[in-house]
């Protein structure tokens, strides 16, 4: 009997492919658990007027009173002078970040400094909503796609030339017609894909991309393989396409 093998996530070449393409120049604005980001510039703004509610936005609302007396907690100590001010207030960050992080997913691993590079696919998103220009995030994500696509379509072009000279030169053909396939796909999966992000928080998750789907080519007399487990409880193997599993 044949045995499918589970075929990894295609995904994971077509993200890393556009974080590469980020690169930022210059400050990047900040992210949900570092000083300069905007869960704490929030916080700071929220302590010197005295008024929690603009910060509630950043939690679940099952989370509302355990926020409301961290603040009120905080508002009294602060008044007991500068020094006492300051450990309320980191008191108040730590507290209101690790309560977004846990209800985004997220583990909470401390506040981290201001200036604190950030993934590049976040500062370029980031930036493209403080401007309000939605441009050049665009123009790199397709041009990302693009490149990535032409060199696997290149490279299975040519290798489809020579497929049929020798067992090794198939197996290359084969190898990069995988590697082709699953990029498009995957890439369409991730252009198409709807609700990967957790619906409340406001900050970035980085859920599991969707697995590609595979698409049948049907062929007579094919043998019928078995379900395949999930992915994560098989051992990590090549690529495998539904073309080649017959």
């Amino acid at each position: 009997m044949m045995t499918k093998r589970a075929r990894p996530s295609s995904m994971g070449p077509v993200v890393a492919a556009l974080a590469a393409v980020f690169m930022v120049t210059g400050s990047a604005l900040g992210h949900c658990d570092t000083m300069d980001g905007p869960v704490v510039k929030d916080a700071q703004t929220a302590v010197m007027k005295g008024d929690v509610t603009g910060l509630l936005k950043w939690v679940p609302q099952a989370d509302e009173d355990e926020i409301r007396q961290a603040f009120q907690k905080t508002l009294l100590v602060r008044a007991k002078g500068p020094e006492a001010q300051e450990l309320a207030d980191m008191y108040f960050f730590e507290t209101l970040v690790r309560v977004h992080r846990a209800g985004e997913g997220a583990p909470y691993t401390g506040i981290k400094p201001a200036g604190t590079p950030l993934p590049a696919p976040i500062a370029m998103s980031d930036a493209a909503l403080e401007q309000g220009n939605l441009d050049e995030l665009a123009r790199h994500i397709a041009a990302a796609v693009e490149t990535n696509i032409r060199e696997r379509f290149a490279a299975a072009a040519e290798a489809r030339k020579h497929k049929d000279e020798s067992i090794e030169s198939g197996r290359k053909f084969v190898a990069a017609y995988v590697e082709f396939v699953h990029y498009v796909e995957a890439a369409h999966n991730l252009a198409t894909a709807h609700g990967a992000h957790h619906a409340q928080g406001g900050c970035v998750q980085h859920a599991a991309a969707p697995t590609a789907a595979p698409h049948e080519h049907p062929q007579e007399n094919a043998p019928t393989a078995p379900p395949a487990e999930h992915p994560s409880k098989q051992p990590t193997a090549a690529p495998k396409h539904k073309h080649c599993e017959h």
